[in-house]
C-alpha cells in the first residue's frame, strides 16, 4: 500500500520554508545526541563527520530564519 503525505492546513506560500527551517532546526537539536553518543563510544570520525551535518543544519535554519523574516515583513509593508 503506498504512503500518502496529507496535504497542509495551512496554505500559504510560506509553508514549505517554515517546515524545512524547523526541520533544519531540530536536525540541529536532535545530532547533539548522536554526537555524544559516539564520543563517548570514542568514534570521533563519526563524531566528527556528525557534527559538519549539524553545522551545516545550524546554518540552514539561520538562513532560513532570515528569508522567512524578510518575506513576512514584505507581506505586511
Amino acid at each position: 500500500m503506498a504512503e500518502t503525505t496529507p496535504s497542509s492546513a495551512l496554505k500559504d506560500k510560506n509553508y514549505n520554508l517554515v517546515w524545512a527551517v524547523q526541520q533544519s532546526l531540530e536536525n540541529v537539536y536532535r545530532l547533539q545526541t548522536f554526537i555524544e553518543d559516539a564520543e563517548r563510544e570514542g568514534d570521533q570520525e563519526v563524531a566528527t563527520w556528525l557534527r559538519r551535518i549539524q553545522e551545516n543544519n545550524q546554518k540552514a535554519g539561520e538562513q532560513g530564519k532570515r528569508m522567512l523574516l524578510q518575506r513576512l515583513q514584505a507581506e505586511n509593508g
